[in-house]
């Protein structure tokens, strides 16, 4: 009888939880696929190693789209597939892959991506998820990017700090100011257009 009865229960309770945890795997592939897709969006620069990319843009996006422990997941498994040799990663001068691209000049921003997209998904998540708001915590995220990236190449290269600020920091303000613009954009539109269908 207990037997009969225990395994209803039992198979109703690892149906809700493998259900979740599924759907969980599927955001964090989906979220790492979109920012693989942005990191082959590149434009070499001549005074710097550091190239033009879409990848700030996807981690800002994701950080304001999932919650921030989900967040950290999917750009860590970004990292590992990068880590693993997938082609994940924006391709360098040499189109190296895996830990080359970890543990060389840009190595700084990829190691980033994690807190930043948590950071911006806790800030948002904490306010009234305002445009505004959405602006500021995508404006916090972009500058962990650049600020790891910046102390990264300095230590990799041994300059000062300035020298690599100028390098990995000033250069992409304009373009960075842009894609916290753009994402801040989509996800507060997309809120309204779903409140509104609601």
């Amino acid at each position: 009888m207990n037997k009969e009865i225990s395994t209803p229960l039992a198979s109703w309770a690892t149906q809700t939880s493998v259900s979740p945890w599924m759907r969980t795997s599927g955001i964090v592939l989906a979220g790492s696929a979109l920012l693989a897709a942005c990191s082959h969006v590149a434009l070499p620069l001549w005074f710097t190693p550091v190239p033009l990319t879409l990848q700030p843009f996807a981690v800002l996006l994701l950080g304001l789209l999932l919650a921030p422990r989900v967040a950290a997941a999917t750009l860590g498994a970004y990292l590992v597939e990068g880590a693993l040799g997938l082609p994940v990663f924006t391709p360098g001068f040499a189109f190296a892959g895996g830990l080359a691209h970890l543990t060389g000049l840009t190595g700084g921003y990829l190691l980033s991506y994690p807190l930043a997209a948590m950071l911006t998904s806790f800030a948002w998540r904490r306010t009234g998820r305002g445009f505004s708001t959405a602006l500021v915590s995508a404006a916090m995220g972009n500058s962990v990017i650049l600020i790891c990236g910046a102390l990264w190449l300095a230590a990799f290269t041994h300059v000062f700090l300035g020298t690599a600020a100028g390098l990995a920091i000033f250069p992409f303000l304009p373009g960075d100011a842009l894609k916290v613009v753009a994402a801040a954009s989509l996800v507060t539109g997309f809120n309204r257009l779903r409140r509104r269908n609601a």
